[in-house]
């Protein structure tokens, strides 16, 4: 290992430059997606016309946020070659989809994702796990903003600096998430669901793009000058043995068993993939989307998780990088990018780096926006005698929704920053509440013969088990599996037992059997989405102005190890994706 550590390149009036113009094509796609915003089914579900590639793009991107290059690069950091086992398990998990569950949302033939408990189960059942969602869909909106402005915030210099504002007076780690913050709810207010796909499309490109570049230019620097597959014998020769084979977490039955189920459900029955599953036009569309996603679920992880074992080599002690951090080897990965990568590109890695947490929580707002509007706020309104909400009355009601949730989180993550984050604490709290929400949706999308409180019945069964093991303080040693386990246990033995009180006869059953019906009739494919093709041409187009934008980089002085060169491989890469783009987008004749 390297005895002094190397000099990190600090962030300049150019990085912010080309930070700020990725904001600005956030906002301005949040703009030109509100367009296309005619009705609440635009709005919530694109239309059905989103094309499949842009879908499973879109999708991959949202499912990994600033998790990937910051938690899971600290675990890679720490933990070597298991993470491997770990963050390419979604890959078997989408294959899954590819095989039923993409074709079988696509037969739910719904417009706002809840609406699956209405016609499974009952109204009553949407409106438990709307009432209930909101806290937790806040406080993951909030602590994902927190955790990725930490990252930010140090890599922007920002962390040890204080502010003034309108008389508030603001640390950098504040004005941090009360800016992204702002962006974040801005385009996801105005653009909706076509918000989303279309700027996780351009998220998509920018991670791509870095990630080609940052896996070569790590490993030829830990070759010393022997070129790439110099840097690749060095990681298995100098790295410790136990660092090489997969130990701890990924090999421990019970740990891995309990990671497997949550991936399973995660990437199969949560709410916002139901909704990119019913964006395209078919389900022949969707199985292509989970297809998509599980090659790009097992490449991408690849390209992050060697060069961050490689940073083990480069930087043996992060403490020393980053004192102000909690857990510093979380800053592995932006500090390979701070020493190896010229100004310009510094500035694409934290763009790409925030723009995954904006497709995130872009997801969680507009299901839980689609579920208070179309599931609880219009039958409520119909119930009370008001009448009909017209479509456009339904429109800003969700928008309103939007706005309410994204300035709780935003508030949220304040209040989050005074008690210090608990990020480990993050993860236990998601593995008591996924699987005992999502468990009901999974055992009712597959067996549909549960009268109509089933959901809700194992619902709660799944939480009082899961939350009262935690009380008692059960098996502290293993709590994530105790949690996982525990829900998946208890809403199946609910469940299962519900199923003899079922009766066909009884007319609340009436909308599962119409559901089991519609479940059994394929969705017959429909005409190639031309609005799709427009916005194949509208990425392009963002895509060669990236890439111009880094070709002009290429003049900017840099100092070594960083070359100016990276900048221009990286223009000429955007303008390569330009190309393909624009190519994809010409109608094809006949």
């Amino acid at each position: 290992m390297m005895a002094v550590l190397p000099q990190l390149t600090s962030v300049n009036a150019y990085d912010y430059g080309l930070i700020a113009l990725y904001f600005g094509i956030v906002i301005w796609v949040g703009f030109y997606s509100a367009k296309k915003n005619q009705r609440t089914e635009d709005y919530f579900k694109a239309g059905g016309q989103v094309p499949w590639f842009m879908a499973g793009v879109s999708n991959w991107v949202s499912g990994f946020s600033a998790f990937m290059f910051v938690a899971a690069a600290g675990y890679t950091y720490k933990h070597g070659s298991g993470a491997l086992i770990l963050f390419t398990s979604a890959f078997w998990a989408y294959l899954a989809g590819a095989w039923y569950f993409g074709p079988a949302w696509r037969r739910v033939r719904i417009t706002a994702p809840l609406e699956f408990l209405t016609k499974r189960y009952s109204p009553s059942t949407t409106y438990f796990y709307t009432v209930t969602a909101i806290l937790p869909q806040i406080l993951g909106i909030a602590q994902g903003l927190y955790i990725l402005c930490i990252f930010v915030s140090a890599a922007l210099g920002l962390d040890r600096e204080v502010f003034h504002l309108l008389g508030f007076e603001l640390t950098g780690l504040q004005l941090c998430m009360l800016s992204v913050g702002v962006v974040m709810i801005l385009y996801s207010v105005v653009g909706g669901l076509w918000a989303a796909v279309l700027s996780d499309a351009v998220q998509g490109v920018i991670i791509l793009v870095m990630s080609l570049l940052i896996f070569p230019i790590s490993l030829t620097f830990v070759g010393n000058g022997g070129g790439l597959l110099a840097g690749i014998e060095r990681v298995f020769s100098d790295l410790p043995r136990e660092y090489l084979i997969p130990s701890g977490q990924p090999v421990n039955p019970a740990f891995m068993s309990a990671y497997i189920v949550s991936v399973f459900l995660g990437y199969n029955v949560a709410w916002h993939l139901v909704q990119r599953y019913n964006s395209v036009a078919s389900e022949r569309d969707a199985r292509k989307m989970a297809f998509l996603c599980a090659w790009l679920s097992l490449v991408g992880p690849l390209l992050w998780v060697l060069p961050v074992m490689a940073a083990k080599l480069i930087f043996p002690d992060m403490a020393v990088l980053w004192p102000n951090l909690q857990a510093p080897e979380e800053a592995s990965f932006v500090s390979l990018a701070m020493l190896l990568l010229p100004h310009g590109m510094i500035g694409f890695v934290v763009a790409a780096i925030l723009s995954a947490t904006l497709g995130q929580a872009n997801d969680a707002f507009n299901w839980l926006a689609a579920a208070t509007t179309k599931d609880v706020y219009v039958p409520l309104r119909r119930r009370c005698g008001f009448g009909e909400a017209s479509d456009h009355h339904q429109l800003r009601v969700a928008q309103f929704t939007m706005l309410v949730v994204g300035v709780a989180g935003v508030a949220m993550s304040f209040v989050i920053s005074k008690l210090g984050g608990a990020f480990d604490f993050g993860l236990k709290y998601y593995s008591m509440v996924g699987p005992a929400f999502m468990m009901p949706v999974l055992l009712g999308l597959v067996y549909r013969k549960t009268p109509w409180w089933s959901g809700i019945a194992s619902c709660t069964a799944a939480f009082t088990l899961s939350i009262g093991l935690f009380v008692l303080d059960v098996w502290p040693e293993h709590a994530y599996p105790r949690n996982v386990f525990s829900a998946v246990i208890a809403s199946t033995v609910v469940f299962v037992v519900s199923a003899f009180w079922y009766r066909a006869d009884d007319p609340k059953s009436a909308k599962a059997i119409q559901l089991d019906r519609d479940l059994r009739k394929p969705v017959p494919d429909g005409p190639v989405p031309v609005g799709g093709l427009r916005d194949y041409a509208m990425l392009a187009w963002v895509s060669a102005l990236l890439g111009a934008v880094l070709l002009c980089c290429w003049f900017l002085p840099a100092r070594p190890p960083a070359s100016a060169t990276v900048n221009a491989v990286a223009g000429v890469l955007l303008f390569v994706i330009a190309g393909l783009l624009w190519r994809v987008s010409k109608p094809r004749a006949g």
